[in-house]
């Protein structure tokens, strides 16, 4: 584990020092980079760093990669648009950025069946969230007028028979 964290710690270091040593040459880098209005992009990429350390043998480290690479991206889209006002309901998609880590340690080999099954859940889960809420604060055209279809389906969902769970299937 602490190879890992050197590894990742260092590729950190490396990426800011080749950025830092550009601007140095070439002046103009900084002022085309505006990093007033690319900061975000460093969450996302702290993010992809624990993504890729989930690859290189950490699987469950997939799971906060992906929160803190969603949340980097939700931050960069809402900086550039000025659209700050969408936390309203776009933190209901927080939910399915733990789906998708789940989905990414279960493709590495962690509880393989209980962790694609989970994280297709609640990727389900946080995108009704987020339709319905976004229709509620903002207005998401049709969701608008035919969101209770959107809890119709949820319900007829929920009355679908249930295979029995096996225990021993568990990977």
């Amino acid at each position: 584990m602490h190879k890992q964290n050197s590894i990742i710690f260092g590729t950190i270091l490396i990426l800011v020092g080749v950025l830092f040593l550009f601007v140095q040459f070439f002046p103009g880098l900084a002022a085309s980079l505006d990093l007033s209005q690319q900061w975000p992009l460093v969450i996302v990429t702290v993010g992809v760093l624990l993504i890729l350390s989930a690859v290189w043998g950490t699987p469950t480290l997939a799971i906060p990669g992906s929160i803190v690479a969603g949340i980097g991206g939700l931050l960069y889209v809402q900086n550039q648009t000025n659209a700050w006002e969408s936390w309203s309901y776009a933190w209901a998609l927080i939910p399915g950025f733990v789906g998708i880590g789940l989905i990414i340690a279960g493709a590495l080999g962690h509880k393989r069946r209980s962790s694609w099954r989970e994280g297709g859940r609640l990727l389900f889960i946080s995108a009704v969230l987020f339709l319905v809420f976004g229709a509620f604060f903002s207005g998401l055209g049709a969701i608008d007028r035919y969101w209770p279809l959107l809890l119709i389906g949820l319900g007829l969902w929920q009355l679908l028979p249930r295979r029995p769970k096996n225990v021993a299937s568990e990977e």
